[in-house]
């Protein structure tokens, strides 16, 4: 190669290394340049499932970015795209570019949480989704209604009337732009796929069909409290049905009682909730109740689809324990003996101040 070739290459090199150093300045200095705009006091949501892309393209559309276009060079300079979480952005006037991608690495504001407790009704959801501002629901009925949208889970369960049981127990996060019914929709979501693996894991060697599955779960998340009683319970429950017994368990009347509005809410079933003629009133009717009461845990899915293989056809608290234990019989003399043991200890209980 001759000199002047060489001396041309050195040119051209020099040339692209000042009009690169020249270009990284030029973006560098743009980014760290503050930017004015009227949007300090306003919350900007990212929702789920936005491209980095879209969400620049967002945030120049509200002004508080020059240039998406130039954002992205930045970022594909540096070399380090933020990752960001959905969620309820502020962001503070002036500011950077620079300042924008550290918001959105650092995460969005509190946002407000919908936590939905193993074994809760809808009612109780209904009232939890009324209490968070952003949802403007006016009362626990204006929510309830929401929860009759059956073609969210028909599918999978073509019987069912609500929504009850299918409104999976966890922690949702509410954005200041989350509709309740997106809010309810999200719960079926996260069911569908918890009840997925389940069955993917579970034998179900009564073949139960969802809406059954769903029931007896829902029934077994009200009356174990201990994860390991609930595959025992559940061979109570089957046991029993085989049988031909009532399953007499309270927590399906306590559901007759909420369904008619007569729950005292202060764990003592009285005569005249016993008395209930609803085919949820367990005492009264044999089988299944007619729908599940309660939204069930994922370990009482599975206690449903593979319960233990016992004889058991009674159980009773222990009193020994604080942490819901129970003891287990097979024999409706074994029981009495059990039922009489804990009204001893209750007895004490009381007579110590205690209850």
């Amino acid at each position: 190669m001759s000199s002047a070739i060489k001396k041309i290459a050195l040119i051209f090199v020099v040339l692209i290394i000042a009009a690169a150093s020249g270009a990284y300045y030029w973006i560098n200095t743009n980014i760290n340049a503050p930017v004015t705009h009227d949007q300090a006091n306003a919350i900007i949501s990212i929702s789920r499932g936005k491209s980095l892309d879209e969400i620049l393209s967002q945030l120049e559309a509200a002004h508080i970015i020059k240039s998406a276009v130039l954002t992205r060079l930045y970022i594909r300079l540096v070399g380090h795209a933020p990752v960001v979480k959905a969620g309820d952005y502020r962001f503070k006037s002036p500011i950077t570019p620079g300042e924008v991608l550290s918001t959105l690495e650092s995460g969005g504001i509190e946002l407000n949480k919908l936590t939905v407790i193993e074994g809760w009704t809808r009612f109780d959801i209904a009232d939890a989704m009324v209490a968070i501002p952003t949802l403007k629901l006016k009362n626990r009925a204006q929510a309830l209604s929401l929860m009759n949208n059956t073609a969210l889970i028909k599918d999978l369960d073509p019987v069912v009337s609500n929504l009850e049981g299918y409104l999976f127990p966890d922690t949702y996060f509410v954005q200041t732009t989350t509709k309740p019914e997106e809010l309810i929709a999200q719960m079926v979501t996260r069911f569908r796929s918890v009840w997925q693996e389940a069955q993917k894991n579970c034998p179900n060697p009564y073949h139960l069909t969802t809406h059954n599955a769903v029931t007896a779960a829902s029934v077994i998340e009200t009356e174990a409290k201990l994860a390991s009683e609930r595959p025992v319970i559940a061979s109570v429950i089957f046991n029993r049905i085989r049988k031909g017994m009532t399953l007499s368990m309270d927590s399906t009347i306590v559901y007759a009682s909420k369904l008619i509005g007569k729950w005292k809410g202060n764990g003592i079933i009285y005569q005249s909730d016993i008395d209930l003629k609803s085919p949820y009133n367990t005492r009264k009717y044999k089988g299944l109740p007619p729908g599940p009461v309660g939204s069930p845990s994922k370990s009482s899915l599975e206690a449903a689809l593979s319960p233990a293989n016992t004889a058991y056809l009674y159980y009773v608290r222990e009193p020994a324990r604080n942490d819901g234990a129970h003891n287990f019989y097979m024999n409706p003399e074994g029981f009495e003996i059990g039922v009489q043991k804990l009204r001893a200890w209750e007895e004490a209980e009381r007579r110590a101040g205690r209850r």
